[in-house]
């Protein structure tokens, strides 16, 4: 990417989808941005980013662009699992308003993966949609594409700061079809309880299944998409 300098860091969550985004850059061999794990969820990420060394050493640098990348779910039937997808904005379930991402930048991410990817509505939601009807009720009453944890709360926190950011993310679950119900395994700090989580998915056999299948293909596409836009 012709601008790729210009991205000081790539905000991921921590885990898979961090691993992920470092196996891609890995196989680039210029000059890469610093990669910063974030927790997974709004509220541990409205803790963390005010607070955090390496999101203040991105607010003293003097143009700087941060791009969000990571997993989504869909809750519209045209987003299917391994699609590449690029916010324009970003609603949040308990708020009226929207956070919009920094139009030149996700212009110059467009431009450059064109065809690679689609420019959707996001939803944020501070727990995990997990039933098939819910995802599409979601789609339809708020008119958004895809589902995340975190976009509005980043949005909201660089707002009233220089940075320019833009959100690419790869959809691992789709909208036609249920994934466990894993929200009681999620700490406050945003991260997973192993056993918890282990138990969930055995109690729900069929919808783990599906979790694990479209996690990998996100993950290798998340991957891929981050070696081609560095590269």
């Amino acid at each position: 990417m012709s601008n790729q300098t210009s991205i000081q860091a790539i905000l991921v969550c921590q885990g898979a989808e961090y691993k992920a985004v470092r196996r891609g850059l890995s196989r680039v061999t210029s000059c890469t941005p610093s990669v910063i794990p974030m927790p997974v969820g709004t509220k541990p990420n409205s803790i963390y980013l005010p607070n955090s060394q390496d999101i203040k050493k991105i607010l003293n640098h003097p143009q700087p662009r941060v791009l969000v990348m990571g997993l989504c779910g869909s809750l519209k039937p045209n987003y299917q699992v391994g699609d590449v997808v690029l916010y324009k904005d970003c609603l949040y379930q308990k708020n009226t308003g929207v956070q919009k991402c920094d139009t030149t930048f996700t212009a110059s991410i467009q431009e450059y993966l064109q065809d690679k990817i689609s420019v959707v509505k996001a939803l944020t939601s501070d727990r995990i949609i997990w039933l098939k009807s819910e995802k599409r009720l979601l789609g339809q009453t708020l008119d958004t594409d895809v589902v995340d944890m975190e976009g509005f709360a980043i949005l909201e926190f660089f707002k009233s700061t220089e940075v320019a950011v833009a959100m690419l993310r790869v959809v691992s679950d789709g909208c036609d079809g249920n994934i466990p119900n894993l929200n009681s395994a999620l700490s406050h700090d945003g991260s997973f309880q192993p056993l918890l989580f282990g138990i969930t998915m055995l109690k729900q056999p069929i919808a783990a299944t599906r979790l694990i299948r479209g996690s990998l293909k996100g993950l290798q596409i998340l991957e891929q998409v981050t070696t081609f836009l560095f590269q």
